[in-house]
């Protein structure tokens, strides 16, 4: 008896597809009340001054400016450390590393470093580069903490998009005389580009929107002058929200600045996303295999 026409497996497979439906339309409905409310309530916050203005008056008046440009500070700053360390660590593995036991277990290490809780990496950046390293609440200590806690995804994301390129890239390269490190260097890496810049941005993303670790390592609670160096504390849209919404005096009076601050940390994390989905959009389009 053919199995596409057993009544019984033809339920149970439409159960399925429709469960798996349901499932999206949730997720997606969820999605459009979480952001929506969040617009609703934060737009009449939203002006020029709350903008570019320093936190005055206890922080119920004012704006956010001081942690828009500290969180962009830290940001760039977990970027620029960050990415070397994982893309070379992701190149080394996927290119060069002998695939044995040792390659497993160092590829199981960071990925199981992806599910710490972003608490534990405030506490271990608090412990080695505010005390250990002597760096304090600083700027500095902040993006290296987070460096760690994107650096999994960074990695993940960068092999993923190495394994995507052919082999025939690597076997052409050498075949012509090219030395391993020059047929990854000039074929393989530009290939991969569009994935690595992907992951890279979603990771800057995550740690754009984190407050635990920033909150140990260097974020100040009301700081209204910008970081001069690396070894300065500073101002961090995650922890003023945070502040906004549970530590304030008069939590009702400021509600409606915590939802002004949710949305322009929304819009700077979505921002980020619609470039990586541009970026692999535009790189997609150039692919020849």
């Amino acid at each position: 008896m053919n199995k596409n026409n057993n009544p019984k497996i033809n339920f149970i497979s439409l159960l399925g597809i429709n469960f798996l439906r349901l499932n999206a339309l949730l997720a997606v409905l969820a999605m459009v009340y979480f952001v929506g409310s969040i617009v609703q309530k934060g737009a009449s916050a939203i002006s020029w001054t709350f903008l570019t203005d320093i936190p005055r008056q206890g922080m119920t008046a004012g704006g956010i400016m001081p942690a828009i440009i500290g969180t962009v500070y830290v940001s760039l700053l977990t970027l620029l450390i960050a990415v070397p360390l994982g893309v070379g660590a992701a190149i080394y593995l996927n290119e060069f590393s002998t695939q044995g036991k040792l390659n497993r277990l160092i590829r199981l290490s960071i990925r199981n470093m992806a599910g710490i809780p972003s608490i534990v990496y405030g506490l271990f950046g608090l412990g080695i580069f505010v005390v250990g390293m002597k760096l304090g609440n600083s700027l500095m200590a902040s993006a290296l903490t987070l460096s760690l806690m994107t650096y999994p995804v960074i990695v993940t994301t960068a092999e993923e998009a190495l394994r995507s390129v052919p082999l025939g890239f690597r076997e052409g390269a050498m075949a012509l005389g090219a030395t391993r490190w020059q047929a990854v260097k000039l074929n393989v890496l530009p290939a991969a580009i569009p994935g690595m810049a992907t992951g890279t941005i979603l990771g800057l993303g995550r740690a754009a929107g984190e407050t635990a670790p920033i909150i140990l390592t260097g974020a100040a609670y009301f700081l209204p002058i910008l970081p001069s160096s690396v070894t300065d504390q500073f101002m961090a849209l995650p922890y003023h929200l945070y502040i906004l919404s549970t530590q304030h005096s008069s939590i009702s009076e400021v509600r409606h600045l915590a939802y002004g601050t949710a949305l322009v940390l929304l819009a700077i994390v979505l921002i980020l996303n619609s470039v990586a989905i541009g970026l692999r959009v535009y790189y997609s389009k150039s692919k020849q295999w």
